[in-house]
């Protein structure tokens, strides 16, 4: 049976009752792995990293739901990164021999399942879009959770599946199917949130930036600094390495030094792999190199696990 990836977002980053009855309902469905799970009290979300067949896949997501439907409510709900719904998004991710169209087709089985049985409105995009204005998950959150009732009341406002108004708790949610991503931070030395988001605009592919960037400007209360947060969703095109020089340099421009940098959730080996041969200047360096490769080959098994926040 093919393996996927899930990576549920749910806006929640700091009640540890609700994080772990998420994880105790994911952990208890057979054949299901929860691989990472990561929260933000500023951002005021949590990313988990599933991993399993199909059938796995679908029961462990809706336990999920029934926790988060159930514990967070939107209208109270308060952080920096945008959200649409209580479980905000779902990307479903092709791993080892699994297709993209497996995928699409395990994100349209969710979409409808979530929409009958929570009565929420759900929005497939990514891959699994049906419309090329929603292939971006940006433009399906546009305006967030506050202007969602308006914008569904649109002529092109109506949902994939489910009711054409939001739920009033738990919003809509975002289902679809993607390529791995990496979801890359820095954190800068100023409480300027302006200076993080000139960074960002700097950065960001559709201004101008770097290729397969995106980029917002965050301010981190918890911490009392500003962030650069990315989604970098193509690493073999624009790596690591290079996305921290930028930012590094911007930030400089700005007089500000970049204080530490952070991977939210799961990445694939080879991206640390290609980082760590350019600062180090390895010559012919490769992950067959690295010790746990070498031994995960002999074990059968792939330890590069693809992940990101979405």
């Amino acid at each position: 049976m093919n393996t996927i990836e899930a990576v549920p977002n749910i806006s929640d980053g700091s009640r540890a009752d609700i994080l772990n009855a998420a994880a105790v309902a994911v952990r208890e469905v057979p054949g299901l792995s929860l691989l990472d799970i990561s929260s933000d009290p500023s951002h005021n979300r949590t990313v988990l990293t599933l991993v399993g067949p199909g059938p796995a896949l679908l029961q462990g997501l809706l336990a999920l739901y029934d926790v988060a439907v159930e514990a967070i409510d939107l209208r109270q709900h308060r952080g920096e990164h945008p959200r649409i719904g209580a479980v905000d998004v779902v990307p479903f991710v092709p791993l080892d021999e699994t297709s993209m169209g497996d995928c699409i087709k395990l994100a349209e089985t969710l979409g409808q399942a979530v929409a009958t049985r929570y009565n929420i409105p759900v929005f497939l995009y990514g891959d699994a879009a049906r419309r090329d204005d929603r292939r971006a998950l940006e433009h399906v959150r546009r305006g967030q959770f506050e202007s969602l009732e308006e914008r569904m009341s649109l002529a092109d406002g109506s949902p994939d599946y489910g009711p054409a108004s939001p739920h009033p708790t738990a919003g809509a949610s975002a289902i679809g199917a993607r390529q791995p991503l990496i979801a890359f931070n820095v954190n800068l030395d100023t409480e300027d949130l302006d200076v993080a988001r000139q960074i960002a605009r700097a950065v960001r592919e559709r201004d101008g930036g770097l290729p397969h960037v995106k980029a917002l400007g965050i301010r981190l209360e918890h911490l009392g600094l500003v962030q650069v947060s990315m989604n970098l969703t193509d690493h073999t095109r624009t790596p690591l390495y290079r996305v921290f020089a930028r930012v590094e340099r911007e930030a400089a421009r700005h007089g500000v030094a970049v204080v530490e940098s952070e991977v939210v959730g799961l990445m694939p080996a080879d991206a640390l792999v290609t980082t760590a041969a350019h600062t180090l200047r390895l010559r012919r360096f490769t992950a067959d190199q690295m010790f746990e490769m070498r031994l995960a080959q002999l074990n059968h098994r792939d330890p590069s696990r693809p992940g990101g926040v979405t």
